[in-house]
């Protein structure tokens, strides 16, 4: 469980073609994307079409109808919808949609997006990048960029549509409690260049304005630091269940078990307060946007 983790695979096969890759790595997802393609091509063989003809009607080429009938390709929406017309499916091949549009995100950031929708309180201390739930979609892109081995477009807008997808976690109705802490050499860094900085450090004011968000910034400076040990996170729930994770504790591994919780909870709660309290924080981001 890690909020900064894209959680895909990277690859360069098919990359430019429409549709996303089918994750190696998600056993589920792939069981998915192959029952699809396999209605799919039902489908077509009972309109008497074969591959070519049917590609050549709805604008995509055989080997591309190939790979999604044998479920080596997540198709995009507008493939199902032209599918179903040329078909004559009557919304049944259009309504796949919906499925297709989760399977799309890595495994890993699809689990996360849904304990992320569940909890009530959400705690995560970061000290390499800015957490993904505060980037801007820019940010997130200049970020990718400079990941190796290097990202194909289509993995880098299947990634970045994954992380901008968690964000509405800011939407939700009942607004749930999310306290963020940043080193501060996060903030300063300037992934993607001067103006990039410029607008994620205006969305880091933004979102600290809100009444159920604390973004507090961790000074360099400190002598004493409880975070050295790597990131922190904790997500909670309505029924008093909670999951965290460190890297500096328990191997990395997502955690529920009250007494791993207890120690996590520790941690974070020094780490905030040896931390600039949330107001000295947007201060402090509102002097570095006038530095920038």
């Amino acid at each position: 469980m890690s909020v900064d983790e894209a959680g895909t695979a990277h690859g360069n096969d098919g990359a430019d073609e429409p549709g996303w890759e089918v994750d190696p790595d998600d056993e589920s997802g792939a069981a998915v994307v192959a029952s699809v393609g396999r209605q799919l091509k039902a489908w077509r063989e009972a309109a008497g079409m074969r591959a070519g003809e049917f590609g050549a009607a709805i604008g995509y080429g055989e080997d591309l109808v190939y790979k999604v009938e044998g479920g080596r390709r997540i198709p995009r929406p507008e493939f199902l919808d032209k599918a179903d017309k040329a078909l004559g499916a009557g919304g049944k091949l259009a309504m796949f949609k919906k499925e297709m549009a989760e399977v799309r995100y890595p495994k890993k950031v699809r689990d996360l997006a849904k304990l992320e929708a569940k909890a009530v309180e959400v705690e995560a201390y970061h000290h390499h990048n800015i957490n993904g739930l505060l980037q801007t979609e820019e940010h997130m892109r200049a970020l990718f960029a400079s990941w190796l081995p290097a990202y194909t477009q289509s993995e880098m807008d299947r990634v970045v549509a994954a992380r901008l997808g968690r964000q509405s976690i800011f939407d939700r109705a009942a607004a749930p409690s999310l306290s963020f802490v940043q080193e501060e050499v996060t903030l300063r860094r300037p992934v993607g260049g001067t103006m990039v900085l410029r607008r994620q450090l205006e969305r880091l004011l933004e979102l600290g304005r809100l009444r159920n968000v604390a973004i507090q910034v961790m000074p360099t400076h400190r002598e004493e630091h409880p975070g050295t040990g790597g990131l922190i996170e904790v997500l909670r729930f309505p029924d008093g269940s909670a999951v965290g994770r460190s890297e500096g504790a328990f191997s990395g591994r997502p955690v529920s078990d009250p007494k791993h919780l207890r120690i996590l909870g520790l941690r974070y709660g020094m780490i905030r307060a040896q931390a600039l309290a949330p107001r000295e924080s947007l201060a402090f981001i509102e002097q570095l946007l006038g530095e920038t």
